[in-house]
């Protein structure tokens, strides 16, 4: 995987969080997480300091919010779900324009509305900043699982082939006649679908050998574990936005 192989969310800057090494960035976006969903859903006030920390985390890094916000469209289903939950949720109700809304299902639609927003604005924050090379290297320093991360770079580094012979596969099948618009060209889909697999399986194959023959010992380079990593001031400057969480959330559920 080359170094400049980026993903669809990555915008190319010279910001100071793009600088950032990414297990700063990794590790400073789930301890922000953690510090939302730990917050207590009465305390609103809290809410609108994370949506203040993540604004400016955006004008740093050079994120428009109009970027963020259309990307953050990803969570329509679970708003749908939120926006419902005043109108099925048991217990006590109260009046509002005329509807009849749960007092319980108002706080969990607020709940789920505010923690899963913020969740998405700071994952995305993360990878428009960060490059999936990155994103993975800085896993791997984090001592996540090598399974994992091995298994996320080939997939990574051969999405790309693989959408590729799909679309060859599928140019094949529609120059002989195949729609697979209609119901009873299914089978033909499914089929197409298993010998995509059967080649995958047998391309992962070849290059696992080959990457063998050449000394690979299911870790990555040492070269890249070492070079980049996070210095004392970057784990200190990354370290600022989540502690300002965290207080806020310990302020929230002591006031609460």
């Amino acid at each position: 995987m080359g170094a400049g192989h980026a993903h669809v969310l990555y915008r190319d800057a010279t910001s100071l969080v793009h600088r950032l090494a990414p297990e700063v960035k990794i590790a400073a976006m789930v301890l922000f997480t953690l510090a939302v969903v730990a917050t207590p859903r009465e305390a609103f006030w809290a809410f609108g300091g994370y949506a203040l920390l993540v604004t400016g985390v955006a004008v740093l890094a050079r994120v428009g919010l109009r970027w963020l916000l259309l990307r953050a469209t990803i969570e329509l289903p679970f708003v749908l779900f939120a926006f419902a939950l005043p109108f099925l949720g048991a217990g006590e109700r109260v009046q509002l324009v005329g509807l009849s809304l749960s007092v319980d299902g108002l706080y969990g639609g607020w709940n789920i509305l505010a923690k899963g927003t913020l969740g998405v604005l700071a994952s995305l924050l993360l990878a428009g900043t960060t490059t999936t090379r990155d994103l993975i290297l800085g896993l791997d320093r984090l001592r996540c699982p090598q399974i994992l991360t091995q298994i996320a770079t080939f997939m990574l580094r051969y999405l790309d082939v693989l959408v590729g012979e799909a679309r060859r596969m599928r140019v094949a099948r529609v120059s002989r006649g195949d729609d697979p618009r209609f119901l009873w060209q299914l089978r033909g889909y499914a089929a197409g679908v298993g010998a995509l697999f059967l080649r995958a399986f047998e391309r992962g194959e070849r290059v696992y050998l080959a990457m063998l023959s050449r000394g690979y010992s299911g870790r990555m380079p040492a070269v890249w574990q070492g070079a980049g990593a996070a210095s004392a001031g970057q784990w200190l400057a990354a370290a600022t936005v989540p502690l300002a969480a965290v207080f806020i959330a310990a302020t929230a559920v002591v006031l609460t």
